[in-house]
């Protein structure tokens, strides 16, 4: 629905910009940096015994905001309320002290202590306080909600859905009554974001008031009593867990949007171009993190890797191109093997490469769009004579590009790094389909980027594939491989666990992603079996003494 009038009264009569007797209440909270608005004018309301989602794309100041109620960051402008009374909070320490708790994206977690260990860091007398009594509160809160955490287990040898029950279990040990969680999901499996969704009910029902920070429409949908949009900085209406993912996402983009990517069924090749026959990765500690890797892709299909990141996943991806070495196996392109050989040279052999990390990897920020859109061969025809720059065909190339995938910038001479998400992966992606591939390796190819330029990407990326071009995506969002995929490969602890349909559901995959082999995921949950060929189950991992983050 639109956005909540401003003449609206409260059913108790009251003003509607006073903040209620009991919850907390954001008033007109403004953060900038610089001369960029994060947050703007925000008006909000946080009542116990709700579920409140705050949706919004990557970049609409969602996290920014709550770091702001958390005491990470100071508001420019505003006012925060406890309980219908004013309170300023300089810290941590202070919202904690009001009641506020954190479930932070990334944990914060000192993994070689154990869990009763972190349950006591920041408290007054730290490490020294009682540990019987930090002990016996885990074992308390872990029989009230069902966490089932050990309080004498190290942290590092935790799966991360039981990290993420810890950090929970702080918040909950320094009673708080307001508990945020910022993007919660975005390393687990769909058994784990389940198991998530029953603890934060059992929160809600219990009298505490929740915060669901997420771009994800699927669990907002599911878990929501509330819901409040955000869009650049502003709160641009509140909905109704009824309202379909379309609206959600007109909402979240200013503008109706596609949720379905049109595609025919693929014609794949009968020659794989790309393939990787037992191909081991080591990661710059010389861990080895992908171990005896057999994959196919054939001309004209997209095949997916999923699997909760950390698995090897990214390792894989930089072994492609030649950034990381294959320590052993072959990768082979077109019959051509071109692990061992340069990134430069494995991408003049016909490979392109959509990086995880574009901002560090994936183009330069201060060169203009015209430049990064020719940075994979300004030195060669038609782009150069010589030593010098065609300066005149480089940005002819530009305007054609930023036409093609259309690219909204001022002008072809705009710093990369001014653009939108979107459109500096748009400027990737562009740079990369500017020639004839045999084969496109995309890793997280629209993480960071709104709903509105993840739809046009998709579709780039399945034109590509029906040119003839071999794709291999990696992904950790699973919406989007159920999307895009022809073929699901899962990674665990760096090994292929299976290959199946796009339409296998999301308990098989799960199952898959936590280590269980396709036939046993298939059997598990009822489904008939897969009619890929079987993948050897995975041996017990050998991978390295330490465990590779995100792993189960």
């Amino acid at each position: 629905m639109p956005a909540t009038p401003t003449e609206e009264t409260r059913p108790d009569g009251a003003d509607p910009a006073a903040p209620p007797a009991s919850g907390l209440a954001l008033r007109g909270i403004t953060k900038r940096f610089g001369s960029l608005v994060a947050n703007s004018s925000v008006d909000l309301d946080i009542v116990p015994g709700q579920i409140h989602c705050l949706l919004g794309e990557n970049g609409a100041g969602k996290s920014t905001l709550m770091n702001v109620l958390y005491g990470l960051l100071s508001p420019d402008e505003g006012q925060i309320f406890v309980d219908g009374s004013p309170v300023v909070i300089r810290n941590p320490k202070e919202a904690i002290a009001d009641g506020i708790g954190m479930v932070h994206q990334h944990f914060m977690l000192v993994e070689v202590f154990t869990v009763a260990e972190n349950l006591v860091l920041g408290r007054e007398g730290g490490i020294g306080l009682s540990m019987g009594r930090a002990r016996r509160t885990v074992r308390q809160l872990s029989e009230r909600y069902g966490f089932d955490v050990d309080p004498d287990a190290v942290v590092e040898d935790l799966p991360v859905g039981i990290q993420q029950r810890v950090e929970i279990l702080k918040a909950l040990a320094n009673d708080a009554r307001f508990l945020i969680f910022d993007e919660p999901t975005a390393v687990l499996t769909p058994q784990e974001i389940d198991e998530l969704m029953d603890v934060m009910r059992a929160l809600r029902d219990e009298g505490k008031a929740v915060v669901f920070i997420t771009h994800k429409l699927r669990e907002v949908r599911e878990i929501a009593d509330t819901i409040t949009v955000i869009r650049r900085g502003a709160v641009v209406g509140t909905a109704s867990p009824q309202e379909s993912e379309a609206r959600l996402a007109e909402l979240m983009v200013g503008r109706a949007v596609n949720l379905v990517v049109d595609k025919e069924p693929a014609r794949p090749s009968a020659e794989p171009r790309l393939r990787l026959q037992g191909v081991s990765v080591a990661d710059a500690g010389g861990h080895v993190v992908v171990e005896g890797l057999d994959l196919d892709v054939h001309g004209g299909e997209i095949v997916c890797v999923a699997g909760v990141q950390g698995n090897g996943q990214s390792e894989l991806a930089d072994a492609l191109l030649g950034t990381l070495p294959v320590t052993s196996g072959s990768i082979s392109l077109d019959g051509t093997v071109i692990s061992g050989r340069s990134p430069k040279e494995i991408i003049d052999a016909g490979l392109g490469f959509v990086p995880e990390d574009r901002q560090h990897d994936g183009f330069v920020g201060s060169f203009t769009v015209a430049e990064n859109l020719v940075l994979n061969n300004f030195d060669e025809a038609p782009y150069a004579r010589g030593i010098r720059l065609d300066l005149n065909r480089i940005r002819a190339n530009a305007d054609e590009r930023v036409g093609e995938f259309d690219i909204r910038t001022q002008t072809i001479d705009t710093p990369v790094s001014s653009l939108s998400g979107g459109n500096q992966q748009k400027v990737v992606l562009a740079r990369e389909l500017s020639r004839p591939l045999a084969a496109l390796v995309a890793s997280q190819p629209t993480r960071g980027v709104d709903v509105g330029a993840i739809e046009f990407l998709h579709s780039r990326l399945v034109a590509e594939r029906d040119r003839g071009t071999a794709v291999l995506i990696v992904s950790t969002e699973l919406d989007e491989v159920a999307a895009l995929a022809d073929r699901v490969a899962v990674m665990y602890r760096g090994r292929v666990v299976g290959v199946v349909p796009p339409d296998t559901s999301r308990e098989v995959l799960g199952l898959m992603m936590a280590g269980v082999p396709a036939d046993e995921a298939l059997a598990s949950a009822g489904a008939p079996a897969s009619s890929e060929p079987p993948s050897p189950p995975p041996e017990p991992p050998s991978l390295s003494p330490e465990p590779v983050e995100g792993q189960r």
